[in-house]
């Protein structure tokens, strides 16, 4: 069974170009928030691309998951199917993700398009008609808290609640969305993504592959709260300072795995 779920974003930004800034120093952010005691991200590769007329950046990324699969996963699949690989092209405003591990039978796709509108529009992604009636469609709102699992809440995370100092922008109230379109000083965006999944397991497969959809709404809704409510850190950042700071966080995720590899080694002798 394969299940694709298409999944829409709206998220306030200034330009274009202001959002992808923003979406990459979060995406470094998070990477050292969740690294740490053997887990979280590690950065093979992040360097530029070009390709049948393509541009962009690609990355190759581990993200060692071993406390953060449920239970009955972990005791059935073999360590090595928790490490899951991701290699992306960022050519924004399209953007694909593919995340595999071991298990051959194992497969997370992301594909994104950034659009100019509100969200209204369908199958962005030009699916054929017979795919599409089987899509899923889930509308993320970041300002609304009953999307947000109470374990995941924050409240300087809270983008009904966070005003941004430099740029004025927020709290967002509940007919934010509504409100949008008539800013004129405010261009907005939805971000489309198209997510599949396929994992096919004997006794697993519709389990895992519901638990991976859910988590991945999870994980949209998290990042693109935060991506607006770091608003402050971001909005005058260009290109280059995102480039450096790239390399920073690959040098300081590095030193992490060096000391986690260090430590897994010294075990082994003992033993």
């Amino acid at each position: 069974m394969k299940r694709i779920s298409n999944k829409t974003l709206m998220i306030l930004f200034q330009h274009w170009l202001f959002y992808q800034v923003g979406q990459l120093y979060s995406v470094a952010e998070a990477s050292k928030n969740e690294t740490g005691g053997g887990e979280g991200v590690e950065v093979l590769k992040n360097e530029p691309y070009e390709k049948d007329g393509e541009k962009g950046q690609y990355t190759h990324k581990i993200y060692h998951l071993q406390s953060k699969v449920p239970s009955f996963v972990r005791m059935l699949a073999p360590a090595s199917a928790l490490n899951i690989h991701e290699k992306a092209w960022n050519a924004y405003p399209y953007c694909r993700t593919g995340e595999t591990s071991r298990h051959k039978n194992f497969l997370i796709k992301i594909e994104t398009w950034h659009k100019p509108d509100m969200g209204h529009q369908e199958n962005v992604h030009g699916l054929d008609p017979d795919t599409w009636k089987k899509v899923d469609v889930v509308y993320i709102d970041i300002a609304d808290r009953s999307q947000v699992e109470l374990k995941d809440y924050k409240p300087e995370e809270d983008p009904s609640k966070y005003k941004s100092i430099k740029t004025g922008r927020g709290p967002l109230g509940p007919d934010w969305k509504k409100e949008l379109p008539k800013k004129t000083d405010c261009p907005h965006m939805c971000a489309y993504k198209l997510v599949t999944v396929k994992f096919k397991w004997w006794g697993l497969q519709n389990k895992v592959e519901n638990f991976i959809q859910k988590q991945e709404k999870r994980l949209f809704t998290n990042f693109h709260r935060q991506l607006f409510c770091w608003i402050d850190n971001w909005i005058e950042l260009n290109m280059e300072d995102i480039r450096r700071m790239e390399e920073e966080t690959r040098k300081e995720l590095d030193e992490v795995w060096d000391r986690v590899h260090i430590y897994q080694t010294f075990v082994i002798c003992l033993f």
